[in-house]
């Protein structure tokens, strides 16, 4: 129902800046999270940041918080990941998903919830 396509991934030095952004097509519903994801090399895939579609509340996890910035643009139904003093450490492939069971103001940190996702697109950063 939902088709997510994702951008802005590449090479860039430490201390670089990237934006990633996601693009929903499809049909969505009225209230819903939409967050970031990234996945190492023989790592789990973990949840970045999340933002809630109607309240713009986000959800950022304590190791990019100060770097990472994350934000939508309702009218292009796109969410961004603004990477700032980009670091070794995470380089991976970023992932851009949707909670649809996601209701209120707050933004989603349900993992299990997170069931529709983008292709990814690979970030890597050298030192």
């Amino acid at each position: 129902q939902v088709q997510l396509v994702e951008s802005g991934g590449g090479l860039v030095q430490a201390g670089g800046s990237l934006r990633l952004s996601c693009t929903a097509s499809g049909r969505t519903p009225s209230s819903y999270s939409m967050g970031w994801f990234r996945q190492a090399p023989g790592k789990e895939r973990e949840l970045l940041a999340a933002i809630n579609w109607s309240s713009g509340m986000t959800h950022l996890i304590d190791s990019v918080k100060g770097r990472f910035t994350i934000s939508r643009d309702s009218a292009k139904n796109t969410v961004y990941l603004q990477m700032n003093s980009l670091k070794p450490e995470d380089t991976a492939v970023y992932y851009c998903a949707v909670d649809f069971e996601s209701w209120g103001a707050l933004p989603s940190k349900r993992v299990d919830r997170y069931e529709h996702w983008g292709q990814g697109t690979q970030v890597t950063v050298s030192s």
